[in-house]
């Protein structure tokens, strides 16, 4: 068994999965979201950031919330990064509707998608993950999507900034986790039971790794194409 099947199983024998299930073959949801939630709105990296970036899965929903009802642009990619990126001003979400307005079957009828190119600065970077290393090494789903959402946000100009992720302290794990030039490791973990500083060693991704995309992943994601589109006409 893997390293991510053995936190799910986990997550689920210990019933400190939530809603949807089941919670395999996605960034399962947890009981303590909300707690993990609060302990990153509590960092200085929170409050001084003005645009956070953050996964559109169902535990950090408490946290796209807060983001608009602390009056932060949020930013969330499309799912399966057909898109690139949705962005939703404050401004647009009437008062007591910022969950209704977080959350994946509502957020377009609260924000638009983006075009790369007007693509403002990002100061903080949440995102999931299935299995994490208290040194910052993570496992996601698989499909390495939250990888390449911060290798085009770099590509882009976007200056390195802090990347955290919210789990379920179930969800730490000790074996090794291998690590690619692609890969994305994360400065802070958030559990339910507090911060984890990850001092991580291993270097996050400068941009995106070209030789490593497919022409089966450019027809899958455009958002490639125009990000290479981009780059040539500088």
């Amino acid at each position: 068994m893997n390293q991510k099947d053995e936190v799910w199983n986990k997550l689920t024998e210990e019933k400190l999965g939530r809603f949807p299930f089941p919670l395999t073959n996605r960034i399962p949801n947890f009981k303590g979201a909300e707690a993990a939630a609060k302990y990153i709105t509590d960092m200085k990296e929170y409050k001084e950031a003005k645009v956070i970036k953050v996964n559109p899965d169902s535990p950090q929903l408490p946290l796209r919330t807060q983001i608009l009802k602390d009056g932060k642009m949020l930013l969330v990619p499309t799912p399966r990064l057909k898109d690139g990126f949705i962005q939703v001003k404050p401004e647009w979400v009437p008062k007591g509707e910022e969950r209704k307005a977080a959350s994946l079957s509502s957020i377009m009828n609260y924000g638009k998608v983006l075009p790369l190119s007007l693509m403002p600065s990002i100061h903080l970077i949440v995102v999931g993950s299935v299995a994490i290393h208290r040194d910052g090494r993570r496992l996601g789903k698989g499909e390495g999507y939250a990888d390449r959402e911060y290798a085009i946000i770099r590509e882009l100009g976007n200056k390195e900034v802090p990347v955290i992720t919210s789990i379920q302290s179930a969800q730490l794990v000790n074996d090794n986790i291998p690590v690619h030039v692609f890969d994305l490791t994360v400065d802070w973990i958030a559990t339910e039971k507090g911060l984890i500083e990850t001092k991580s060693p291993y270097p996050k991704p400068t941009g995106i790794v070209w030789a490593e995309v497919s022409e089966e992943d450019m027809e899958t994601m455009p958002v490639l194409k125009e990000i290479k589109e981009l780059i040539s006409n500088k």
